[in-house]
């Protein structure tokens, strides 16, 4: 259970059911409780160096979700869906979200919940097909979930729902409360791994590989859709040894029946200027995810890998998984 340094608040959170329970909660715990005017603008966490980005993923913020704008989506949902959370506890080097807020990636709860969920049914059940939305692209949910409960709530709320299909990606494994739920086959979850070295160094704060992979077949052994993003690709020293060590270890330790129905997503890292900045001076002794040698500028303050070097690990990876997961979908690989 995360317990943070200090929580931030609006107090227009305290006039729903979730703001209120998690302000006493804290309150009788004897966190500093700090009222704020906007989730989106906290000056003294804006003018904080970004040596003390680790020190400020301690705190959490409590707000509204204002904005709940629906952006279409071509991968493995139909829609992106703002949902109850954005940010993370976690420090994984290559964050996006840090392109997204900055050193204020910090954990954000929005306990308006029944707002959002209320639109996604609606969209849902006025659509011609079953959609899919994605409601874990701002945060994680299963680790939202340890705090909030906002997925037990989630699952309940939706899954007597006729029509639509909801989905999210995780890096950890304590999905033990969601086993027992009815969820009729309408969510999707999908598990990002990486070697496990990586994980250690890299994703700092989040489960091993080994409870990961864990976490898949208790998911499936409870009828969840599943789906594994290899994610992200990340082409450091050694890196077809260490990739070819995980698939390898996929192959060994998911169960039969994961490996019946399990879908996958490759996705390649994407750095930036802000990632290098932050990552300086938060975290100087770890490892220089920016290498120049094989990277190269796309868009405003970005780096993906040159297009030939990317081409090639792809063939590679191509082959690997042709060879344990022969009978398994690749998504896409991006």
């Amino acid at each position: 259970m995360f317990l943070p340094k200090s929580v931030y608040y609006e107090k227009e959170s305290e006039n729903y059911e979730l703001g209120k329970k998690l302000l006493q909660e804290y309150r009788e715990k004897n966190i500093p409780c700090i009222e704020i005017e906007n989730h989106n603008n906290i000056e003294e966490m804006r003018k904080k160096q970004n040596s003390e980005f680790p020190n400020m993923k301690q705190n959490l913020i409590i707000g509204i979700r204002k904005t709940h704008n629906f952006v279409p989506n071509h991968k493995t949902s139909d829609f992106l869906v703002p949902y109850t959370s954005s940010g993370c506890i976690a420090m994984c080097l290559y964050c996006y979200l840090v392109c997204n807020y900055n050193k204020c990636a910090y954990l954000r709860l929005f306990v308006n919940r029944e707002q959002m969920l209320e639109k996604i049914i609606k969209v849902a059940n006025k659509a011609e097909k079953n959609l899919t939305f994605e409601i874990g692209s701002n945060s994680d949910l299963i680790l939202e979930n340890t705090i909030t409960g906002n997925l037990n709530w989630t699952i309940e709320n939706f899954c007597n729902n006729e029509k639509g299909f909801l989905t999210f990606p995780t890096k950890f494994d304590m999905v033990d409360p969601i086993l027992p739920l009815k969820h009729n086959g309408k969510i999707i979850v999908r598990m990002s791994v990486n070697p496990k070295d990586l994980i250690r160094t890299i994703e700092i704060g989040t489960s091993p590989l080994e409870k990961r992979v864990q976490a898949i077949n208790k998911l499936v052994d409870a009828d969840y859709k599943i789906g594994i993003l290899i994610a992200p690709i990340i082409l450091v020293e050694n890196w077809r040894e260490k990739y070819k060590e995980l698939i390898e270890y996929l192959a060994e330790n998911l169960s039969k029946k994961v490996k019946e129905k399990v879908f996958f997503e490759i996705i390649f890292m994407t750095y930036s200027y802000i990632h290098r900045k932050i990552n300086e001076e938060a975290f100087p002794t770890l490892i220089n995810l920016y290498n120049p040698n094989i990277m190269t500028g796309r868009g405003k303050g970005k780096y993906t890998y040159k297009k030939e070097v990317r081409e090639e690990a792809e063939i590679y990876l191509r082959e690997l998984m042709r060879k344990h997961f022969p009978d398994n979908e690749i998504k896409y690989i991006v």
